[in-house]
């Protein structure tokens, strides 16, 4: 096995945490990683000075911890696993464990400082803040508008603006894509139709062709497209280039999908601390598979 950083999967209690385990579980595997469980005990911010306590070594007697192992004994493929107990609020605890992981594993619900993950409270402050890529797991079932894939077999979605490609974001989505054994879809979006001010205030149409529109993204996709698929020739790597809500276009897409691979957000020089991206935002929402949030990496940031 691998001696570099583990994979993290954060533990509550609840159903969608153990989901998320067995999804950490699997992908430790495929990278042949050490899992690393989190059990975050939650307490009142106010009550405490340091929110970034590790609890007493006292992790066989955690019910939560407890019940991780119970789930995992007796799989299929072993791997190397430890188990952690701390204390702290989750939201603040959990996104400076990203500095010493590789993966950072959550479920979309949970209990206490998982409730609401979705909706902003402490899963979005870890996708948000988190120095590694965070993935959510979410609930079965979810339903998504849009037409099923034409193509069956497993597959990793990627969204790309081609107005500010992000690297590490490609990089993680063919990575995972070969880890898999999947093709990759590749979702480049172009505004349409496009509008601009006018007088009085009003919003007019331009008169542009956009035939064209489509053709200069395809063209900016393939471009940023070929390094990649140079350093990764297995890879199936097919650019689907779209008008409208590039949100809208990876949510659908994320039926039936292996992963849905999305960057944070660059900071800006007058916003300098960290930012979710609308897309990752609504992506985290609605997507019906995993979303990987990937950080840009230090430099770019």
């Amino acid at each position: 096995m691998s001696t570099t950083l583990p994979v993290i999967a954060a533990v509550d209690g609840s159903d969608d945490s153990l989901r998320a385990l067995d999804w950490a579980l699997d992908t430790a595997h495929r990278r042949e990683a050490r899992l690393r469980v989190v059990h975050v005990r939650q307490y009142a911010a106010w009550a405490q000075t340091d929110v970034l306590v590790a609890g007493p070594p006292d992790t066989d007697e955690d019910p939560v911890l407890d019940q991780a192992r119970a789930h995992l004994q007796g799989r299929a493929f072993a791997v190397p696993t430890e188990y952690v107990g701390m204390e702290g609020v989750p939201g603040a605890v959990l996104p400076e464990l990203g500095a010493d992981a590789q993966l950072l594993v959550l479920g979309s619900r949970g209990r206490g400082g998982f409730a609401s993950l979705l909706l902003g409270s402490n899963g979005m402050a870890v996708a948000r803040d988190a120095e590694c890529p965070v993935v959510v797991v979410p609930r079965p079932g979810r339903e998504v508008h849009g037409e099923a894939p034409a193509e069956p077999g497993p597959r990793v979605v990627v969204g790309l603006h081609v107005d500010s490609p992000d690297d590490a974001t490609l990089s993680f989505a063919f990575a995972e894509a070969a880890r898999r054994g999947a093709r990759l879809q590749v979702i480049a979006a172009y505004p349409w139709p496009v509008q601009t001010w006018a007088a009085a205030g009003q919003m007019m149409p331009l008169v542009i062709d956009e035939v064209s529109i489509e053709s200069e993204t395809r063209v900016l996709a393939d471009g940023f497209l070929a390094p990649y698929r140079g350093r990764h020739p297995d890879i199936r790597a097919e650019a689907h280039v779209l008008p409208g809500d590039a949100a809208g276009h990876l949510v659908a897409a994320s039926r039936d999908a292996e992963l849905i691979v999305v960057g944070r957000h660059r900071r800006r020089l007058l916003a300098p601390a960290r930012m979710m991206g609308s897309v990752a935002h609504a992506v985290l929402l609605h997507a019906a598979s995993p979303v990987a949030v990937v950080p840009p990496t230090p430099a770019e940031e």
